[in-house]
């Protein structure tokens, strides 16, 4: 897998531009990958609703579930479908609006040093081998890119907002994913 530098994409990724992003702060580059988990609506795959909640066109009519998020402006620079397929929204220099409030070792406002990666999924079913496969091959490229990213920083969104979030949730297979690292 290879990631362009110059443009923070990985060029097997379909891109899909989100304009809930900005610039990072002056001097701030990827330190830390936070992996996150998303389904909608909640418990289903497949469709285009991520894609649309992302690029702020979620119709709120389409789905009750909807009427309460379609007005956020949340994004991630990655997600990772159930079939492997990859989706970048917001090249890696740049900030997305993934974390929310968040710390990582004391330091907070996690969007500004952090890489989002969503996985298509939830806290209550497992998530599919190949995901696991791509998230690897991922974080092996950002670790190539970014001198400040490497295996012992990759959290879950529940590590940097517990309380808050429970993703990537129980079902998420940390020990699956540090063989593949390894």
């Amino acid at each position: 897998m290879r990631l362009d530098i110059d443009a923070g994409l990985i060029e097997d990724a379909r891109f899909l531009s989100s304009p809930n992003c900005d610039d990072r702060p002056n001097g701030a580059t990827p330190e830390l990958i936070v992996v996150h988990a998303i389904s909608l609506p909640p418990g289903e795959f497949g469709g285009h609703w991520i894609d649309d909640l992302f690029c702020n066109c979620l119709d709120p009519d389409a789905h009750p579930y909807f009427r309460d998020i379609f007005d956020q402006h949340v994004s991630a620079h990655m997600l990772i479908r159930r079939n492997g397929g990859l989706t970048q929204y917001v090249p890696f220099h740049r900030r997305a609006w993934h974390a929310g409030e968040s710390s990582y070792c004391q330091r907070h406002g996690c969007n500004d040093f952090s890489v989002g990666i969503e996985l298509e999924g939830c806290d209550e079913q497992p998530f599919e081998p190949v995901q696991y496969e791509r998230l690897a091959e991922v974080i092996a490229a950002l670790e190539t890119a970014y001198a400040g990213i490497d295996r012992s920083r990759v959290v879950g969104h529940s590590d940097i907002a517990p309380g808050r979030k429970t993703d990537p949730g129980p079902c998420f297979d940390w020990k699956r994913l540090n063989e593949l690292l390894a």
